[in-house]
């Protein structure tokens, strides 16, 4: 009896692995709409070079983002994001106080950082680069990231539909005048994000 129970969780586990497989392969699988991020499973994090010695990991706890899907032609797809500079989150206290202040994001005058996307081209079945506008501190520039759709499915536990998306970028802080200590700490700053998008059902 238990092999036969066993034999059934491989079982279960293998047809949701398929799936998700099937899924991810099918961007049409969710439907058109509004989505927005699920709180629980969104992430900005950031990472620059210090002096050559490590390359420190850092986030943003708060921020939200929109997603205005179109299966049928995703070029035609919008993203619009805000983040709270004030969330910054380096997991030391000192350093984050210092990242508010007017050196680094200066959250008093900035108090958000926005993205507004203004073009996507696919490069793949799931994969494609996403051209928007990248607001810090006032200043506002072109910001290309590679997109990845890693799985569009109906989402059980809002009785929706949900999307997961990967994204990379490159941007220079100087760019946007955070440069304090640029290049000794590189100017150059990697932008990674894991995000996932609901559209909560009716």
């Amino acid at each position: 009896m238990k092999n036969v129970v066993i034999s059934g969780i491989f079982a279960a586990l293998a047809a949701t692995s398929v799936q998700a497989q099937d899924d991810a392969a099918n961007p049409a699988a969710a439907v058109a709409g509004d989505y927005k991020t699920d709180k629980g499973h969104a992430y900005i994090t950031f990472s620059y070079d210090h002096q050559g010695y490590s390359k420190p990991y850092l986030r943003w706890r708060d921020w939200d983002g929109e997603l205005s899907w179109d299966p049928e032609n995703p070029t035609a797809s919008v993203v619009d994001v805000t983040i709270k500079a004030a969330s910054i989150d380096s997991g030391v206290d000192v350093f984050d106080g210092h990242l508010k202040e007017a050196d680094f994001f200066d959250v008093e005058n900035h108090p958000t950082i926005t993205f507004k996307s203004t073009s996507l081209t696919t490069t793949g079945e799931t994969t494609g680069t996403m051209t928007g506008n990248l607001t810090i501190k006032g200043v506002t520039k072109p910001v290309t990231l590679n997109v990845t759709l890693n799985r569009a499915a109906e989402d059980n536990r809002s009785n929706g539909h949900k999307l997961g998306f990967s994204a990379k970028t490159t941007v220079k802080r100087s760019d946007f005048g955070v440069d304090k200590y640029a290049p000794f700490v590189s100017d150059e700053v990697e932008v990674i994000i894991e995000t996932e998008f609901v559209k909560p059902g009716a």
